[in-house]
């Protein structure tokens, strides 16, 4: 089980005009606070402290084309030759993970290609290694 909440101190929050923002350090603004972005921004944070990943190798809200329309990923991380490498769909806390949300990440998946998924609401995440060839994936402990 991982611990996205020991990330919360990392996180910039302030208070303006009565209403709650978070900062984003990849995109660089601040953004209406939401719990969707809440657990998007803690997972940038374990992105970046705990598995050491460049900020310029991670794409927010990166837009994509399935079957003609546009879609957006919560976060795509690129490996060192600027290849997607993982996909992960962030939740707010209150919405369980379900075949629905993975569904969703393997139908972006068709056009990106990653050897990993990952899907989080804050609380309980999954990460999934894809085996293309043989068209399963193997459940993970924690991303590479």
């Amino acid at each position: 089980m991982l611990n996205f909440l020991s990330f919360v101190d990392a996180l910039q929050i302030k208070t303006q005009d009565q209403k709650r923002f978070i900062f984003d350090p990849i995109r660089k603004k601040w953004l209406v606070l939401q719990p969707e972005e809440f657990v998007r921004q803690l997972m940038v944070q374990y992105l970046l402290q705990e598995k050491g990943y460049n900020r310029n190798r991670i794409a927010i809200e990166r837009g994509i084309k399935v079957n003609g329309l546009a879609k957006r990923c919560d976060i795509l991380v690129f490996d060192q030759d600027l290849q997607p490498y993982i996909l992960i769909e962030c939740k707010a806390p209150e919405i369980s993970l379900s075949a629905d949300v993975f569904h969703q990440m393997a139908v972006y998946n068709m056009q990106l290609h990653v050897p990993y998924l990952m899907m989080s609401n804050g609380t309980s995440s999954y990460i999934g290694k894809i085996d293309v060839e043989n068209q399963q994936y193997t459940l993970l402990e924690d991303l590479p």
